[in-house]
């Protein structure tokens, strides 16, 4: 099955809450990913741009064009244990 995200909310600068086609849910903390180095990076790090994060075809979006691959964020987050079953998937 192809990864998608479904559901996306910025929390607090550099945090998302996100939930995925596979019933897995979490909030996944992006500072680490917006210091890196980059001129699309350079915007995200002002948080009311971070703030403006959108879905486009299942991943996590900015209007500079930068994204995020939803299965790279799901692998980050199971890394990092951030990820949980959907109470509604159960």
């Amino acid at each position: 099955m192809l990864t998608k995200v479904t559901s996306l909310t910025v929390l607090s600068p550099y945090r998302l809450a996100v939930r995925f086609n596979d019933g897995t849910s979490g909030i996944h903390d992006c500072a680490k990913l917006v210091s890196g180095t980059g001129s699309l990076l350079e915007d995200l790090r002002r948080p009311e741009f971070f703030a403006r994060a959108s879905l486009e075809y299942g991943a996590p979006t900015w209007p500079n064009g930068f994204d995020m691959d939803a299965e790279w964020l799901r692998r980050e987050m199971e890394q990092a244990g951030e990820l949980e079953p959907d109470a509604a998937a159960q």
